[in-house]
């Protein structure tokens, strides 16, 4: 049996949980489930980073003592990652004594090895960072303070002795590892950021303090205590039994180790890089097979903050969502490796267009009619008439063609395009359904054939669905899966292996709703006042700036009128008239050329709704149909379709019109955008 060894950073304890954490810890359970049920034996590892200066301080500004103020911290984590029901092996922390040994052990090979001295550091030091940064890094605040680049916080100026790790030894053998291996850093942009980083020199690091005492201590030298990312960063082999007994000790170490994932936020992906590989090397041990920097959750475009009010609060998502929905948002929404906007208002788009009227839609129809058609029982592909039968072959090779392609994307990482294979070839069976008709079949018993065929290829579609979606949708899943009738647990069954057919004759369980539609208007009404709330709370914390005045040179009145003066030659409309416009985006599916029609090209594109659209636009003389697969553009949602070469296009796509022959650009977004979102 292969292994698989996965990792999330550990999470530091200065603060509470946040969207970012579940969304690390989401992406890591997911690939464990995905490895798990095709056969590997997976160690998925989580857990928390607990030593450091800022831990001291957070402690002591909530008036605790340190390891009471930790362990309070590391439960409030539990309790948000609990709902979510994640399958990771372990739970490390950091202030365990079996990790604290094998940190030991770490330091005690690197030392012997010849790659730790001792000398004296002076530097600008972020408790928030734990890192130190040379002063033309930093950022000048008032009166010339400097602050941390990142967290815009006062550097502390630290003079004390200091033990040293060689880093500048390692900067040949780092960008040779990185050639070598140039899936040890993804994504590819991310790896060229490290390249560039390490050819422009390293310079030896700090690596003790004697100022922090919340830490391990340096073997022989209790004075000093260990820098927090040498402690942080060996949790990836202390939890796997490196440098103790811990799961089995040195057999289970080299079972495991090295790690075949190991899944950063894009703000440590210097350490995980750089600095954790060069420990390894110095320790003489093999390096991970591949870090991969995932991106960050924006709100509405913008970073999430407290300040800005866009922050994504855990307790309002497990009020009014259920983790499955969560998971699948997060796993669909962000394009994996960039950054990603997370919105309430996406979330309920996305999950009533997917889930309620896509895959539950399925569900329900096609078990509804089989219990009130079939007596409940999944009927077997009877012979019918030539035309329906290759209509359902090529259901069935859409969904085996999902089938291979949502493996080969996930081995990749690519989550939202695996499951964009199922949603396609979803789209393919609602489209089979509503054509053909089962419940005008059912009234004719000279149709029998074909609505049995109907229902038989509906049916074991969604079985290949139930089975390839299991790591991501768990539980929603394991339903559909027992409302087929089938037995056992669908996360251990191999999508790849499913014989087609091989649920006929199944007598089918008790069909309940999957995914219920989510009333949009109510939830977020609810979430304005909640927010609202939470505003009016924070507000009484902080002392309001001064309004805003008028200045005696230009009154309010003469402002208004400049605004309203409309610009000579501009024929102007009303916010009525644009607002008729309905602008969506929308994401290529397929694209073609139109037979005898030159300058057409034929597309369906998603827009978030229960089918795909066909749309026809004039652009074929300007780009090649098959590089427009997957691209976002805008369309006119709301344009009476019509009739171009005997095909309906139901929209338009939006497009600049350049230089004197009027050559058309698609319009599209430097950003990943959900597809059905509304331009404003």
């Amino acid at each position: 049996m292969n292994k698989f060894y996965v990792t999330t950073p550990i999470y530091y304890v200065n603060s509470y949980p946040h969207l970012g954490h579940v969304y690390t810890t989401i992406i890591a359970d997911t690939v464990a489930r995905y490895k798990r049920q095709r056969g590997h034996e997976v160690f998925f590892l989580t857990g928390t980073d607990e030593h450091g200066i800022n831990i001291e301080r957070a402690a002591e500004k909530a008036g605790l003592p340190v390891k009471q103020h930790v362990d309070r911290i590391v439960d409030s984590f539990k309790t948000a990652f609990e709902p979510f029901q994640f399958t990771n092996r372990h739970w490390v922390r950091t202030t365990d004594d079996y990790h604290k040994a094998g940190v030991r052990k770490l330091w005690q090979a690197a030392k012997a090895n010849g790659f730790i001295y001792k000398g004296k550091y002076e530097g600008w030091y972020c408790g928030n960072c734990n890192e130190f940064y040379q002063e033309g890094e930093a950022v000048k605040g008032e009166g010339d303070v400097l602050l941390c680049p990142t967290h815009e916080r006062p550097l502390d100026l630290l003079s004390e002795e200091s033990y040293f790790f060689k880093l500048s030894a390692f900067q040949d053998k780092l960008i040779a590892h990185y050639e070598a291996n140039p899936h040890f850093i993804r994504p590819e942009t991310r790896r060229n950021e490290v390249l560039s980083f390490v050819r422009g020199g390293l310079n030896d690091l700090s690596v003790s303090r004697v100022s922090v005492k919340w830490g391990i201590p340096v073997p022989d030298d209790p004075e000093h205590t260990m820098y927090v990312w040498f402690d942080a960063l060996s949790n990836y082999i202390t939890a796997i039994g490196y440098g103790n007994e811990q799961f089995g000790g040195e057999a289970h170490f080299n079972k495991f180790w090295p790690a075949d994932l190991q899944l950063v936020g894009k703000d440590i992906l210097r350490f995980h890089t750089v600095y954790w590989p060069a420990f390894l090397m110095a320790a003489g041990l093999p390096l991970p097979k591949t870090v991969y920097s995932h991106g960050m959750w924006l709100s509405g475009g913008r970073k999430m903050s407290k300040t800005l009010g866009n922050v994504i609060d855990l307790e309002v998502l497990h009020k009014h969502f259920t983790p499955e929905v969560v998971r699948y948002f997060v796993l669909r929404e962000m394009v994996f490796g960039q950054d990603g906007d997370f919105t309430y208002e996406a979330l309920l788009d996305r999950v009533n267009a997917d889930l309620a009227s896509g895959l539950g839609n399925l569900a329900a129809r096609t078990l509804t009619m089989i219990r009130n058609f079939c007596e409940g029982v999944i009927p077997s592909a009877s012979e019918a008439n030539a035309e329906l039968t290759a209509q359902a072959n090529e259901v069935r090779e859409a969904v085996a063609l999902a089938v291979v392609a949502f493996d080969r994307e996930f081995d990749e990482y690519n989550f939202s395009r695996a499951i964009e294979a199922v949603s396609n070839a979803r789209f393919r069976v609602d489209k089979f359904i509503s054509d053909a008709k089962p419940w005008d079949l059912a009234k004719d018993p000279a149709k029998r054939a074909e609505l049995e065929l109907v229902l038989h290829t509906a049916a074991e579609s969604l079985r290949h669905f139930a089975a390839l979606l299991a790591p991501v949708l768990p539980n929603a899943t394991q339903a559909i899966w027992q409302q087929l009738g089938e037995s056992g647990q669908v996360n251990e069954v191999i999508p790849a292996n499913l014989n087609w057919g091989g649920g006929a004759q199944h007598k089918i369980g008790d069909v309940q709703p999957i995914f219920p539609r989510l009333d949009k208007k109510k939830i977020m009404e609810e979430i304005k006042q909640e927010e609202a709330a939470s505003q009016a709370a924070r507000a009484q914390e902080t002392k309001p700036e001064a309004p805003a005045t008028a200045t005696t040179e230009t009154k309010p009145a003469e402002v208004a009128a400049a605004v309203n003066e409309p610009a000579p030659g501009v024929a102007y409309i009303g916010i009525e008239d644009f607002l008729k416009v309905e602008l969506r985006v929308g994401e290529i599916k397929t694209a073609e050329r139109v037979p005898k029609a030159d300058k057409l090209l034929r597309f369906t594109i998603d827009l978030g709704e229960a089918e795909p659209r066909q749309i026809l636009a004039g652009i074929a003389q300007y780009y090649e149909p098959e590089k427009l697969i997957g691209r976002k553009v805008i369309i006119v949602a709301n344009l009476a379709p019509r009739k171009l070469r005997g095909f309906e296009s139901q929209g338009m796509v939006l497009a600049a019109s350049i230089g004197e022959e009027g050559r058309p650009i698609l319009a599209g977004f430097l950003e990943d955008v959900p597809n059905g979102a509304r331009l404003k």
